[in-house]
């Protein structure tokens, strides 16, 4: 353990901490920001970590204030500036018409009663490249558009988007995760892409049959100024009326798509080249231009300057400062995640149980995806988790002569495990859908991520025979 922590004392603390966290957001008034805050305060203390930060022998510093600091912080550096870019570029999407602009075009690409495809095709294809705590505040417009219009449920939309997003952002390289555990087993990236690719389809179409029940059963829709969300009965979507704007003039469809198409292409150059390692010179431009801030930026900016252009300053400052209010709470919280996740990194807790995970009698295929598993319910990164496990198990199964592409993909499927509090993308994706409650939460996507991790599962076993 780091600094001679226990992992038996850690551990435990980790179990008083989330108990805590759990009784705080369920029984009390305390918010979950500081509900987070608290429980990774608690975890640390239970846990033994020093109260005082202290240097150790390899020059890191080891505390609990260090950690909920580095851990909030650096989960903010990573995707804060993104959200808040993102929901300025979405207000301005409400306000010009282009939202109804795209929606108008997705439903007629996918035609009716397909929109949770439509929102779950495109999330799929978007976030090879992209992030999904990007992708989701850049497309989560479209998909509020499309209920406003239709009054189909926005949850059921939302999820089916937010699991289109993660599970190929989980299994499929060039993003980070996969392509490291690619690396780390020593695999031919572009067999795993199109191995990855295929095992992804069932596990989406599975959580788009689940998307569609838990949108009924908790069935809201935008309110008439756009700001909220309102429950009601469950109803069948209206199409007879559909998109009748009373004249008002809507952008074009390039002008609509511009502001979302630009970054996409900038992450996507930036992501090749850097997977080529064309990253030096002239080339590495691209990299800079790819940087999510970056590209997300510049698709603010492009959203000013075209869908803009019709509003006078005033109007269009207004329009951006009121998606920068709703920002707020969704950082706030994506932070507190960000510093329960680093206390339980720091802990070294992680670790701990990965080895001893590895040292048990399970049968080998399914020591990675344990481990990965494991990792992701205590520090809440897929990443994280993948990596991990690659990294332990990646000699055993090399040694054991299991085939190396199983073992990566145990690890991938095994980073899907039941996301919740100490998971970024668990607020980004209900604070953005309006979910407050937590049995609501943990239904809308812990729910979600837990039904494509379990066909994974299966899916492991079934290309276990096989290869």
């Amino acid at each position: 353990m780091i600094g001679g922590l226990s992992g038996e004392r850690m551990l435990f603390g980790l179990i008083v901490g989330i108990i805590l966290l759990i009784f705080l957001v369920l029984k009390t008034k305390i918010h979950a920001f500081l509900a987070l805050i608290i429980a990774s305060a608690v975890v640390g203390v239970v846990g033994g970590m020093p109260l005082t930060d202290i240097k150790l022998e390899n020059g890191t510093t080891l505390g609990i204030m260090n950690s909920i600091k580095n851990g909030f912080g650096s989960t903010l550096g990573n995707i804060g500036i993104v959200i808040g870019f993102g929901v300025m570029m979405g207000q301005l999407f409400e306000a010009t018409g282009a939202a109804e602009k795209m929606s108008q075009f997705f439903l007629k690409i996918f035609g009716k009663r397909r929109e949770e495809e439509a929102m779950a095709f495109t999330g799929f294809l978007v976030s090879i490249p992209i992030f999904c705590d990007s992708g989701f505040v850049i497309l989560a417009p479209i998909a509020k558009a499309i209920s406003k219009a239709t009054k189909k449920s926005m949850i059921s939309l939302g999820v089916a988007l937010a699991a289109g997003l993660v599970i190929t952002h989980s299994l499929v390289p060039p993003t980070p995760g996969p392509l490291g555990v690619s690396g780390i087993f020593g695999i031919d990236a572009g067999k795993f892409i199109l191995l990855t690719l295929v095992l992804a389809i069932p596990m989406t179409i599975a959580c788009l049959i689940y998307a569609r029940y838990i949108g009924k059963k908790l069935y809201q829709i935008p309110n008439e100024t756009g700001d909220g969300y309102v429950r009601g009965k469950y109803q069948e979507a209206d199409y007879l009326n559909t998109f009748i704007m009373n004249d008002k003039k809507l952008p074009s469809a390039i002008e609509a798509f511009g502001p979302i198409l630009l970054p996409i292409v900038l992450i996507l150059i930036s992501t090749v080249t850097s997977a080529l390692k064309m990253t030096s010179g002239f080339m590495g431009i691209f990299q800079f231009l790819g940087s999510p801030i970056i590209a997300v930026g510049f698709g603010l900016m492009l959203s000013i300057f075209t869908l803009g252009r019709g509003l006078d300053k005033k109007t269009v400052l207004k329009e951006m400062e009121k998606g920068m209010a709703s920002a707020g709470i969704i950082m706030l919280v994506t932070g507190g995640g960000g510093a329960l996740g680093q206390i339980i990194k720091d802990s070294g807790l992680g670790i701990f149980m990965a080895e001893n995970l590895a040292a048990t009698a399970l049968p080998i295929i399914i020591l990675p995806f344990v481990i990965a598993t494991i990792m992701r319910a205590i520090q809440g990164s897929g990443t994280v988790a993948m990596t991990t496990a690659a990294s332990i198990s990646a000699p055993i199964i090399i040694a054991a002569g299991v085939n190396p592409y199983l073992g990566a993909v145990a690890c991938c499927v095994g980073s899907l495990f039941f996301s919740y509090f100490n998971d970024s993308y668990f607020w980004v994706v209900n604070r953005t859908l309006g979910i407050s409650d937590t049995k609501e939460q943990l239904q809308v996507w812990s729910v979600t991520t837990t039904i494509a991790w379990a066909v994974g599962f299966v899916e492991v076993l079934v290309l276990s025979i096989f290869i």
